[in-house]
């Protein structure tokens, strides 16, 4: 167990609205995947999730460069952030992808990937809400790295797939480049739960 203090609670709250925001555009993308409708107008709203993100992210670094002391090591807020931005930044370019190469029949497996996503932000966000308590955040850490490793698992199957089953070869790219970004946001959650656990570790 251990104790991060919390000299500057507001780090806490924009984190806590970053991750609200990777969550909420996660279970968008998975929504659109399961059923895209009306692919441009919930694109959009995808991407006015993002730019809240953006924006709990830009204030998190303003707070950061105006602030004499930090919960936890300048740097490491830094890269969470970042990490966490990193994540969203991602999920957007999934769904701005349906739009730009028109897939308007996205295949099961991408909507099964952004589920994974889902999941993954979910964790990280409730490993955020424990940095200011106490333990409890290196299971959701691990969380996240058994996610990406099915998600890597579904993504390996999916593109084998798609080479075995796809003529077309555009439509081919365009399938096999919406799997790479879906699984480079798993990636990229991961690498948020690697942050969230250095800070741990650090501080134990």
């Amino acid at each position: 167990m251990f104790r991060l203090i919390p000299r500057e609670t507001k780090f806490f709250e924009l984190f806590a609205e970053l991750s609200t925001s990777l969550t909420a555009g996660a279970k968008h993308l998975r929504s659109i995947l399961e059923d895209p409708h009306d692919l441009k107008q919930r694109v959009a709203e995808m991407q006015a999730i993002e730019h809240e993100g953006d924006r709990a992210t830009h204030a998190i670094i303003a707070k950061l460069n105006t602030s004499f002391i930090t919960p936890f090591d300048r740097e490491d807020i830094h890269r969470l952030a970042s990490s966490l931005d990193d994540v969203l930044d991602f999920v957007n370019a999934a769904a701005v992808r349906l739009v730009m190469y028109k897939i308007s029949q996205p295949p099961a497996a991408a909507a099964e990937l952004a589920g994974l996503i889902v999941l993954q932000a979910e964790e990280l966000a409730q490993g955020v809400s424990l940095l200011e308590k106490n333990g409890g955040v290196l299971k959701h850490c691990d969380e996240v790295n058994r996610l990406e490793d099915e998600a890597d698992d579904v993504s390996r199957k999916a593109i084998a797939v798609l080479f075995e089953s796809e003529k077309d070869p555009i439509q081919l790219i365009k399938m096999k480049e919406l799997y790479e970004v879906l699984e480079y946001a798993t990636d990229k959650a991961e690498d948020a739960a690697n942050v969230l656990e250095a800070i741990v570790l650090k501080s134990a």
